[in-house]
């Protein structure tokens, strides 16, 4: 399939994502996504076939639903990639904490170092492999206005996508 730019952009916005994202899962430049976008540059072949991987992934049915699920929960929720750490979904609670859109960044850059530790001791826990399905988590404050995080509890839940990969849902508890 030809991923002409017009084609291109439509499919990552319906998708959600963002240059950026595109242009990590293909280890390109958010540049070079711009540039098929407006037409200047054409994917290669294989860039070609990446694409095609990459929207192949597009939300299911079940992922639309959580996302929304989440993003109407009254709770302070937010789903990420356990991957990437990329946002996914935030409930309004959740989002009303935080300065800006968030959607598709990278949340680790704003992890307290409580929360550091805890990602660090996944793989022993056995997070990554299945074993531990959910985890309640110690956090301290990170010390940041724009994307607070306080001392308290989290709930981190994995959660299966469509596409193969897991999803976190990151729950408050206190």
């Amino acid at each position: 399939m030809l991923y002409t730019g017009r084609r291109l952009k439509r499919l990552r916005l319906f998708a959600c994502m963002k240059q950026s994202h595109v242009a990590e899962l293909l280890q390109v430049t958010q540049a070079t996504v711009s540039r098929w976008e407006a037409g200047v540059l054409t994917p290669s072949e294989s860039q070609q076939r990446a694409l095609e991987h990459v929207f192949a992934k597009m939300p299911s049915t079940a992922d639309a639903a959580l996302k929304r699920l989440v993003e109407t929960s009254t709770a302070r929720v937010h789903l990420i990639c356990d991957h990437s750490h990329r946002l996914l979904a935030a409930s309004s609670s959740r989002r009303s904490e935080w300065r800006r859109d968030l959607l598709g960044a990278p949340m680790f850059r704003y992890a307290s170092e409580e929360i550091q530790k805890a990602e660090g001791d996944l793989d022993e826990l056995g997070w990554h492999d299945g074993r531990v399905a959910s985890l309640v988590v110690e956090t301290g404050p990170n010390g940041r206005a724009d994307v607070p995080i306080v001392a308290g509890r989290v709930l981190w839940e994995r959660i299966p996508l469509a596409d193969g990969t897991t999803g976190r849902l990151v729950t408050t508890l206190t």
